[in-house]
C-alpha cells in the first residue's frame, strides 16, 4: 500500500487530548498509512454556540473521509445539549456498535480469565433517539422507537459477524415480558433472522437477568446483540469484568462511514496528569485499520501492546496501587516492542475485512429490497391524556363517560400505566397525569380521525385538559397497543 488513508481524527475534551497524541504517535511509528486531518468538536465548540458540538466544516471531513478516531468528549451538563456522539452516530448512520470483550488473566487480576464475547448493540434508535417531552407539572416522557428495519439491520450484522469471525452463538437480550411490543418486535426479528443461520446457535435472555449471567459467567456468552439502551449498559458491565473499562475499544459501523473510539469518558478529573490509560484509544485504532485494510499494522500494534501487558507495564488504572507508568510511558513502551509478540497469549492476526453487507446471502434480501408484506391498518379508539390534579378518578371517569358520543366508550383510566377507573383501588399512587383509553361504541365497526377530533371537543367543552393523544390501532385483526395494567 502506497497511498496513505484520509481519516477524520478529533483530539477530544478531558483526557482526550492526552491519549489520542499518545495513540497518533503509536500508529506512526507503526508504519500506519493514514492521513489525519483534525477537527474540532465537543464541549468548546457547545459553549461558542453550536447546539450540537459540531460545525459544519467537521461534517464535511467526516462525510468525505469516512472514516473518524475520536477521543471522548464532554458534553456540557443542562442546558439542553444533545449528547454528540448520538448525534454522529444516528447522522452517518452507523447503526453497528461492536465491543470486543475480552480477559487478560495472564496480566491483569479479573475473576473472569475466560471471558471472550463481543456485544453487538443497535446504535440509532430505542430511547436514545432522545424524544422526550414534559407533559405536566409531574410527569415527563421518553418514547422508545424500535423499528422491525432497524431491528433487522443490527441483528443481521451480529450474526453475519459471528460468522465471518468463527463465532459458535449469537445471544439476543430483550425486555419482552414487559414491552411486548417493543422490544418483541426485537426478539421476534431476532427469530426470524435466526432461521437464516442454521449453522450458529441462537438463545434468548431476559435483559435483566441476561446481564446478570455476563457479570457471573460471561463464558457462556459468545455475540450478544441487544436495542440501544442496553447494550449501552451491558458492554460497560462486560468491560469492567475484563479488568477495566479503560481497555475497551468500540467500532460504529455504518454502511458508508465508521467511527472508532474509546468506550469510556472523557474523565476531566484526571485531565492534564498524564496518567490516563490509552489502551481503550488504542484498542479502538486496531479496530480501525482492520476495517481500512491495513490488518497487518493492526496486529503489529495489538501484539506490542500485548507485549507491554505481558512485561508488567501498566497504568495507574490497571496497576491498582502498585508501580506504574504514566499516558506518554505507556505509549513509549508500546512503540518498543513494536515487532514482538507476547509469550503466554496467543499473538493476534487479523485478515482483511470484508464488508459485512457482502456477505449476506443472496436468499437473505436486504431490508430495503424485502417485499412489505400486505398489512391491514384499522383505527380501534384512541387514548387520550389528560392534566389532571383537581377531580378523582370517580369523578374523571364519569365526566369522561358523558363525553365519550356515539362513536367510542371510555374502557379505562390509567395513571403510571395503572388502572384508576372503573374500579381502581385507593392504595394507587396516582400523578397528574391521566391516560384515558377509549374503544370503539359497540356495533361501531370503523372510526375516524374526524371523529376522534370531535371527541376531543367534548372533552374540552366538559373542561377539562388534554395534552397528548395516540391514535390506537390494529393490524391484520391484531391489538398495535398494550393494554393498561388491570384492563
Amino acid at each position: 500500500m502506497t497511498k496513505k488513508q484520509p481519516i477524520t481524527v478529533a483530539m477530544g475534551d478531558g483526557i482526550g487530548p492526552e491519549i489520542m497524541d499518545a495513540t497518533l504517535k503509536i500508529l506512526d511509528r507503526a508504519g500506519a498509512m493514514i492521513e489525519p486531518e483534525f477537527i474540532d468538536i465537543g464541549e468548546k465548540l457547545y459553549l461558542e454556540g453550536h447546539s450540537t458540538g459540531i460545525p459544519d466544516d467537521a461534517w464535511e471531513s467526516l462525510r468525505r473521509t469516512k472514516v473518524f478516531l475520536k477521543a471522548p468528549i464532554t458534553t456540557p451538563q443542562g442546558g439542553g445539549y444533545k449528547s454528540l456522539n448520538v448525534t454522529i452516530r444516528k447522522s452517518l448512520g452507523l447503526y453497528a456498535n461492536v465491543r470486543p470483550n475480552i480477559s487478560y488473566e495472564q496480566f491483569i487480576k479479573t475473576k473472569h480469565p475466560n471471558m471472550d464475547l463481543v456485544i453487538v448493540r443497535e446504535n440509532e434508535e430505542d430511547l436514545y433517539a432522545g424524544i422526550e417531552h414534559q407533559q405536566t407539572p409531574e410527569v415527563v416522557q421518553c418514547l422508545k422507537l424500535i423499528t422491525r428495519p432497524g431491528s433487522e439491520k443490527i441483528i443481521r450484522y451480529a450474526f453475519e459477524y459471528a460468522r465471518k469471525n468463527n463465532r459458535k452463538k449469537v445471544t439476543c437480550f430483550s425486555k419482552d415480558n414487559i414491552m411486548k411490543l417493543t422490544d418483541g418486535l426485537f426478539h421476534k426479528v431476532f427469530n426470524e433472522i435466526a432461521e437464516e443461520y442454521p449453522d450458529i446457535e441462537k438463545e434468548h435472555w431476559i435483559i435483566d437477568i441476561g446481564i446478570a449471567k455476563i457479570a457471573d459467567t460471561p463464558q457462556d456468552f459468545d455475540v450478544v446483540v441487544m436495542p440501544n439502551l442496553y447494550g449501552d449498559i451491558a458492554s460497560d458491565v462486560a468491560a469492567q469484568i475484563t479488568g477495566s473499562v479503560g481497555l475497551a475499544g468500540s467500532a460504529n459501523i455504518g454502511d458508508q462511514c465508521a467511527m472508532f473510539e474509546a468506550i469510556h469518558g472523557s474523565a476531566p478529573d484526571i485531565a492534564g496528569k498524564g496518567i490516563a490509560n490509552p489502551s481503550g484509544l488504542i484498542n479502538g485504532a486496531i479496530m480501525m485499520l482492520v476495517h481500512i485494510g491495513q490488518p497487518e499494522i493492526a496486529a503489529k500494534i495489538h501484539n506490542a501492546w500485548l507485549k507491554t501487558l505481558e512485561d508488567g507495564i501498566f497504568t495507574g488504572d490497571i496497576a491498582k496501587g502498585g508501580a506504574s507508568v504514566g499516558t506518554m510511558e505507556f505509549a513509549e513502551a508500546v512503540m518498543d516492542r513494536l515487532g514482538q509478540k507476547p509469550t503466554t497469549m496467543e499473538p493476534v492476526s487479523y485478515g482483511v475485512e470484508e464488508k459485512i453487507e457482502e456477505t449476506v446471502s443472496p436468499m437473505a434480501p436486504s431490508v430495503v429490497d424485502r417485499p412489505k408484506a400486505d398489512v391491514v391498518r384499522q383505527l380501534d379508539g384512541v387514548d387520550v391524556f389528560l392534566f389532571n390534579n383537581e377531580l378523582s378518578p370517580d369523578e374523571l371517569g364519569a365526566k369522561l363517560e358523558a363525553a365519550a358520543g356515539p362513536e367510542f366508550k371510555l374502557a379505562i383510566i390509567t395513571n403510571r400505566g395503572v388502572k384508576v377507573y372503573p374500579g381502581g383501588f385507593p392504595e394507587t399512587f396516582t400523578t397528574d397525569h391521566w391516560r384515558c383509553r377509549f374503544n370503539l361504541n359497540d356495533g361501531n365497526m370503523e372510526a375516524s380521525n374526524r371523529d376522534i377530533l370531535n371527541l376531543l371537543g367534548r372533552i374540552e367543552d366538559a373542561g377539562l385538559d388534554c395534552i397528548k393523544t395516540e391514535n390506537l390501532y390494529k393490524f391484520n385483526d391484531q391489538l398495535g397497543y398494550s393494554l393498561g395494567q388491570g384492563q
